[in-house]
């Protein structure tokens, strides 16, 4: 058996090298989910504050028959204005949503816009259905 040393490598291993960086990786990938949990902190509680909630969404319906209902309860135009403003007083800034039947006399969702621009809310939604395409 012959061994000819003046003879250059014809190919390199880079097994072993490719072995380490791998090892590498997973270390660097381990080591950045572990700092991305944080420091445990003991956080205060907060009291159950009504100011600090989002004012809840008053909802009008005026049916096909133009009664309007509150929420879910049914009012008269007079008795609108009363809770309304009522509510206003708690919270100047509540959302309100009026909703009106397809087949209700277009003056009944006129009174009640009229109800709502008189005490003044500035936050006003009419509910519609999406219409076909």
């Amino acid at each position: 058996m012959q061994i000819q040393e003046d003879k250059p490598y014809d190919d390199i291993n880079i097994t072993p090298m490719l072995d380490l960086a791998y090892v590498l990786l997973v270390i660097f990938i381990l080591m950045c989910t572990a700092s991305v949990q944080g420091v445990k902190v003991n956080l205060p509680k907060a009291s159950n504050a009504p100011s600090l909630s989002k004012p809840k969404t008053k909802l009008i319906t005026v049916n096909n028959e133009g009664r309007v209902f509150l929420d879910t309860v049914p009012v008269t135009i007079a008795e609108l204005e009363q809770r309304l403003n009522q509510q206003k007083t708690k919270t100047p800034d509540f959302p309100v949503v009026i909703r009106g039947d397809s087949l209700t006399q277009y003056q009944g969702v006129m009174d009640v816009l009229d109800v709502v621009g008189r005490i003044g809310i500035s936050q006003v939604g009419l509910a519609t259905k999406p219409g076909a395409k």
